[in-house]
């Protein structure tokens, strides 16, 4: 993994405002303790160091958990450090859930201005690559990653400084990565193709990818080679983020919507089985400074160690 991230930095370029986190609160800071930031799946990890981060920049925060008293647990935590925290429950999966989550916002705030994506799961550790729960990691990364950003689309507030949607991804889902990359050069070309690009395209390879699980073909599908499911719903995140910023970029002056995901690294996390060698704390660090980037022409693009990464 070290050696990959170390080939792929080789492509990326420095991209401007890479100030060193924390970004201070200054009269000239876009947002305040009125901007109303989400977070999923934040009771733990990488979620739960973002929503400290943001709180900690002075913002308000709705930390979600599937689990409502995980959840009031982790909130409690960052409360009793003096930061403004909200807690709720969500299940990304769970359509109801979704909307009792937007009910809530709507008539708590009446909408919000930051979105971070951060609920997933990963069943692959070490050198094991079983696709036995690929399903599941598609639905809750990918299709649940989708269904917030179109349920809080309609709640995001105007503002100048335009509203934020940050997806956390993955370098392993890369399409053009020296290593992982789909065998398929027709479908990558496809994927990589903003004009031709649609959600109907990401929703086909992905269900082509589930299809041939269960068939169990997926072996000769020339599909990535390591953690396989996982690698496949972070590409789809990454072609989806780089479409919906494509049409989110329609909107008008004074309702623009800013979409970009990163990959936070190896982080030593419960998902990694605290393998990783990074700190939860820098990991979320470039989720946090994209959402708070005072440059509001950047959009549908990837980023790691805030760098821009090609797709």
């Amino acid at each position: 993994m070290k050696k990959q991230r170390k080939e792929e930095k080789r492509d990326s370029k420095k991209f401007p405002s890479s100030a060193p986190f924390p970004i201070p609160i200054t009269r000239g800071a876009w947002w305040s303790p009125e901007t109303i930031a989400v977070v999923t799946g934040a009771n733990r990890g990488i979620g739960f160091e973002m929503a400290r981060q943001l709180a900690a920049q002075g913002l308000t925060v709705i930390l979600t958990s599937r689990d409502t008293s995980v959840g009031l647990e982790a909130a409690k935590v960052l409360q009793e450090g003096g930061l403004n925290v909200d807690v709720h429950q969500l299940d990304v999966l769970d359509s109801s859930s979704i909307q009792e989550f937007c009910d809530w916002i709507r008539e708590r705030y009446g909408g919000i201005d930051i979105l971070v994506n951060n609920a997933g799961v990963n069943y692959n550790l070490g050198s094991d690559n079983s696709v036995e729960f690929a399903k599941e990691v598609i639905q809750t990364n990918y299709y649940g990653t989708k269904a917030m950003i179109k349920a809080m689309i309609p709640l995001m507030r105007p503002s100048a400084a335009g509203a934020r949607i940050v997806s956390v991804s993955s370098r392993l889902g890369r399409l053009n990565g020296r290593r992982n990359r789909l065998r398929d050069l027709t479908l990558r070309e496809q994927l990589g193709d903003l004009d031709d690009l649609s959600e109907e395209v990401i929703d086909r390879t992905v269900n082509t990818f589930l299809q041939q699980v269960e068939d169990g073909t997926w072996q000769s599908g020339g599909w990535p080679q390591t953690y396989t499911d996982y690698s496949m719903s972070k590409l789809a995140v990454n072609a989806y983020t780089r479409l919906m910023g494509k049409i989110l970029s329609d909107r008008p002056d004074g309702e623009k919507i800013y979409i970009n995901c990163f990959c936070p690294g190896w982080v030593k996390t419960a998902m990694t089985g605290w393998a990783g060698n990074i700190s939860a704390e820098d990991g979320a660090d470039t989720g946090v400074w994209l959402a708070l980037l005072p440059d509001q022409a950047i959009t549908g693009k990837f980023f790691g160690e805030r760098r821009e990464i090609s797709f």
